[in-house]
């Protein structure tokens, strides 16, 4: 098009659009190379943990969740609540939720790591500025035929009553389900649905889960060490700050990328911080957005 448009004018104004068409296919491709891990193909399975910070953290958990099940509608994934358990004050103690559709893992498990919020507390009564915490754990969702070595005899099953609404069922029965992998310290729980024996297959789902993305942060690090570097992950580390006052910003601790907009980034609007991080995993520059 350059080339004719030094023979035939009428083609210059074409020209700038044409380039940054292509160059947004470019840039999509170049993202969709790095989506090259073992598991990125498969869904996620995200669990979120309150934290630090009283009934503000159990608020903040609940507006985390909010925010992937959005971003999830909206990329028009699937999204199936696997398990939730509400506080009595607000918010959530913890949920899980699973996320299917292309690239699901891939896109999310940079998401990992531990999620602060400041802003002055609706639940302060003095209108004081507070610090919550909230945890978030991204494993990609491993199918049956993928083979990930248990011992059962490494696990113990406990049972439990349901919290929550259910009606009566749930008050009479120890439908929920507890899983505790012992030699990895690895804790999961399912009490979505009425029937333990569901419950149960849920959480060995869970299970199977969190130890595949173990054993992809042990792979990773040994990389890592390899080429002296530090490793990108780790699921006690903060990366990310969600601030609403003084000013209104998100910012990822680890790729620096920020955006202005809180609300936008908690109605779903998390692209941006997934791309970047993406970027960083593969040692690439990360631009602000310039908000």
């Amino acid at each position: 098009m350059v080339e004719m448009a030094e023979e035939d004018d009428s083609f210059a104004d074409e020209v700038p659009a044409e380039v940054a068409r292509i160059e947004a296919i470019l840039e999509k491709l170049k993202l969709s190379a790095l989506l090259s891990g073992q598991h990125d193909g498969t869904g996620a399975i995200i669990t979120i943990h309150a934290r630090d910070g009283g009934t503000d953290a159990n608020d903040w958990a609940e507006m985390l969740l909010r925010m992937y099940i959005q971003w999830a509608q909206k990329n028009d994934y699937k999204c199936e609540m696997i398990d939730r358990q509400g506080n009595e004050e607000a918010g959530i103690n913890n949920a899980t939720i699973a996320v299917r559709g292309p690239m699901a893992y891939g896109y999310l498990r940079g998401e990992t790591g531990m999620h602060r919020l400041v802003r002055i507390s609706p639940f302060n009564s003095e209108g004081k500025r507070q610090t919550s915490f909230a945890a978030v754990d991204v494993s990609p969702e491993i199918s049956d035929s993928v083979a990930i070595d248990i011992d059962e005899s490494d696990v113990r099953t406990d049972t439990y009553r349901a919290s929550g609404a259910g009606g009566q069922h749930v008050n009479k029965t120890d439908s929920a389900i507890r899983l505790t992998h012992e030699p990895s310290g690895i804790v999961v729980t399912c009490q979505n649905e009425r029937s333990q024996h569901k419950n149960r297959a849920t959480a060995w789902k869970m299970l199977r889960a969190r130890l595949a993305r173990m054993e992809e942060e042990k792979r990773e690090a040994a990389e890592a060490i390899k080429y002296n570097q530090q490793a990108k992950t780790g699921f006690g580390s903060q990366i990310r700050n969600y601030f609403l006052h003084p000013d209104q910003r998100v910012k990822d601790t680890r790729t620096k990328y920020q955006r202005g907009n809180f609300h936008a980034v908690l109605d779903g609007d998390i692209q941006g911080f997934l791309d970047s991080t993406l970027r960083w995993r593969a040692g690439q520059p990360v631009e602000d957005d310039g908000e």
